[in-house]
């Protein structure tokens, strides 16, 4: 059996083991979170190096991409150097193949997403659905400037975003993470902010710590689109009154997985020994005739 493990800065109360079969092989899926703890992170990944078959980072990218450019985030050096000899993902080759790929299946399945009113919580974050939904010309506000900055600039356009990404990108390096990304605790807290944009917003997609941080006490009859879930979020958006739950990773053991336990899992069994192309990944997406997660959750 292949075993893969994704070490995460976020909350340790979000930790997991699940098993399935990719490609005809089983492997084992492991989430540890380090509770915003750095330092802890790098010693998992050191220990893990070597002994498993692939290893993801959750709560902290390699880089993000800005401007059509990657940018490396603080810390993110360190993260690479503590893994030598096992490959190492953050999500992002999969994540961007997945998510643009969620956006088709939708409209090919009557979901509406041409022509909607969206609301993307980073469109730095998540450049793959951002770039989608602006060439499947959705009705998009992009609101790295309000849930990033809290800075009351939603943003229209696409250009405005690669812009201000070229701008900002080269300091990304030197900004403490959480400052734009919650993590450890952070997770579990709900600041409510810009309510507005929700209830304007027919669909909702982002990474889902933003969503869940940020969300108003009402979401009715709303779409989600994002990525890792709990059975514990579900159960609070179906309560919130959201209409259906579009995650880009499948449902194992009654959670979605991140994208980088996926991407590591992908990579194991390809027995390649190294982080995948997006060529790549699409075949083998191909072969497992891969689908989205589309769940309803109102009568």
């Amino acid at each position: 059996m292949k075993r893969v493990v994704s070490v995460s800065l976020g909350s340790s109360s979000r930790n997991s083991v699940g098993e399935a079969e990719f490609l005809g092989q089983q492997v084992r899926m492991e989430r540890i979170g380090t509770d915003g703890d750095l330092q802890k992170l790098l010693s998992l990944m050191r220990e893990l190096d070597g002994h498993v078959d692939a290893i993801g980072t959750g709560g902290i990218k390699l880089h993000v991409h800005a401007a059509g450019k990657p940018f490396p985030l603080k810390g993110s050096k360190q993260v690479a150097a503590a893994v030598q000899q096992t490959p190492l993902v953050d999500g992002s080759g999969l994540k961007d193949t997945i998510e643009r790929r969620a956006f088709h299946i939708m409209e090919a399945e009557g979901i509406p997403v041409r022509g909607t009113k969206t609301l993307l919580m980073s469109a730095i974050d998540r450049f793959g659905m951002a770039e989608t939904l602006w060439d499947m010309k959705a009705d998009v506000i992009f609101g790295d400037f309000m849930f990033g900055l809290n800075l009351p600039m939603p943003i229209r356009k696409l250009s405005t975003i690669w812009t201000y990404g070229a701008i900002v990108g080269p300091l990304l390096r030197f900004i403490p993470l959480s400052w734009i990304y919650p993590t450890g605790k952070q997770q579990e807290e709900r600041k409510p902010r810009w309510e507005q944009y929700f209830q304007w917003a027919d669909l909702i997609t982002g990474d889902f710590h933003y969503i869940r941080r940020y969300m108003p006490d009402r979401l009715d009859g709303k779409i989600i689109v994002t990525n890792t879930v709990t059975e514990a979020d579900v159960k609070d958006l179906k309560e919130r009154g959201v209409k259906l739950l579009v995650t880009g990773s499948p449902e194992i053991n009654g959670r979605s997985f991140a994208t980088n336990v996926l991407e590591a899992a992908l990579v194991a069994v390809s027995g390649k020994n190294r982080p995948l192309s997006h060529d790549e990944y699409d075949t083998l997406l191909d072969q497992m005739g891969y689908r989205p997660r589309m769940e309803y959750l109102q009568n």
